[in-house]
């Protein structure tokens, strides 16, 4: 007699006891290959087949390396007090780069990687091949920026797609902002868009063979959350003259360098960056902006929050989008969704059993309750291709994915006979039918 095939939830089951118990096999399967070994599981590569068109990966294999970086001499926020010098230190930031790798690079690889609680480690699993021979051209560079606490990895599956693309992608580690070590939250505050400016000069700086496949002065930032605040900040967004006195932010005022009007804010804002992509940007919910300093800035913008977010605000956020009204953005809704709207990694299956460091399981910092985390990645994955695409790589088409009815289920599905459009198609470009559903994207240009 034959056995029965356990179910998925049997599978599951088996797969999280032994994941949580053991830890996760640092063994990979290749996309596609069929059933693999444990790790297999904890994918940051998955493309539902209801994905949006530029939701999927593109032509290029992938690498990844890791590299440090240390900015000497920098302000120890963590460690300054209310009075007295500001002790001084050099910040060492870990970034996770991507890149389009040589033809004929194997598939496959695997992140060990530290979950919410800063405790428990995981294995990711996706496509990039550690330290391969980057491919012989230039790329455009994309840095992202993880939220407060985050690390490196959080964005890792807009990483790997990005790069399959044919874009350079710098992920940073933020001291004083990761899981292990989460310091004061001024630090974060004053460190955030002078972290993105360094990388981007260090990456620039790069002589060997992945500096040389590097475009730097084709870049954009990426930010979720905190690092949203960073990006917008770094796009001369600067901060009112209030919040440096408020009582999160950091001692003696050192806030101010990023503060609007400021010299520094000035020396910040960088020609090299073309276009900026902010994921719940926290910081308008607090008031460390008002419209004057976030009508400073002048990159394309595109804007990616929850219709639920109740850690930025979503109101904040769309207060954000309206106030921004020096340059030409976008805001992509996710309906009722919450603050993890289509920036982190499904959660691993080791973050769904509870953790004694925590108060809360650690599922809840990756997932949404709503909405599937593969669908978000990959909705997002699709905008913010069309955007970078046009704005970093001059690729005029890509317009059409940008203009849309604001209400996706108001884009009307009409085709004749053949499955040609018809002159009342409105749906949203790229996407299949019945699937642009509880999604809206605004539009407004300079002045509006």
């Amino acid at each position: 007699m034959r056995r029965a095939r356990p179910t998925l939830a049997i599978l599951g089951a088996l797969v999280l006891a032994v994941g949580v118990a053991g830890g996760m096999s640092a063994q990979t399967a290749a996309p596609g290959s069929g059933p693999g070994p444990v790790s297999a599981i904890n994918r940051i590569d998955l493309v539902r087949p209801d994905a949006p068109a530029l939701g999927a990966h593109g032509n290029y294999l992938i690498g990844v390396t890791t590299r440090s970086f240390t900015n000497p001499s920098q302000i120890d926020v963590v460690n300054t007090t209310a009075d007295g010098a500001p002790p001084v230190y050099d910040r060492t930031l870990t970034v996770e780069i991507w890149y389009p790798a040589a033809e004929g690079t194997p598939q496959g690889g695997s992140y060990s990687v530290l979950l919410r609680d800063g405790v428990t480690s995981a294995t990711l699993t996706g496509r990039a091949s550690r330290d391969a021979a980057p491919a012989p051209d230039r790329f455009p560079l994309v840095i992202l920026s993880h939220g407060y606490p985050g690390n490196r990895f959080l964005l890792s599956h807009l990483g790997e797609t990005l790069a399959s693309k044919g874009y350079v992608v710098a992920s940073i580690d933020h001291p004083d902002s990761t899981y292990d070590d989460q310091g004061a939250f001024g630090s974060t505050l004053v460190n955030r868009p002078w972290d993105q400016r360094f990388v981007l000069d260090s990456l620039a700086g790069l002589s060997d063979e992945l500096g040389l496949a590097i475009d730097s002065e084709n870049a954009a930032v990426v930010g979720y959350s905190m690092g949203g605040y960073g990006a917008l900040i770094f796009a001369g967004g600067g901060v009112t003259q209030d919040a440096p006195s408020y009582n999160f932010s950091a001692p003696q005022r050192l806030l101010e360098r990023n503060m609007a009007g400021s010299d520094s804010l000035s020396n910040l804002v960088d020609p090299r960056i073309k276009a900026v992509v902010a994921f719940s940007p926290w910081g308008r919910n607090t008031n460390v902006w008002d419209g004057d300093g976030l009508a400073a800035i002048e990159k394309p913008l595109m804007i990616i929050a929850g219709s639920l977010d109740d850690v930025a605000g979503y109101d904040a956020i769309r207060q954000i989008f309206a106030e921004t009204k020096g340059t030409t953005r976008h805001l992509l809704t996710f309906e009722n969704a919450n603050h993890n709207a289509g920036a982190p990694i499904p959660a691993p299956l080791e973050a769904w059993a509870n953790s004694p460091a925590l108060n809360f399981t650690p599922f809840d910092h990756y997932a949404d309750p709503v909405w599937d985390t593969v669908r978000l990645n990959n909705v997002s994955a699709h905008f913010v291709t069309a955007f970078l695409d046009l704005h970093l790589r001059q690729l005029a088409d890509r317009q059409v994915y940008l203009d849309l009815v604001p209400r996706a289920q108001d884009g009307l599905w009409a085709v004749d006979d053949a499955g040609m459009p018809t002159a009342d198609f409105s749906y949203w470009e790229g996407f299949q039918n019945r699937t642009a559903v509880g999604l809206r994207f605004e539009t407004r240009g300079v002045g509006e």
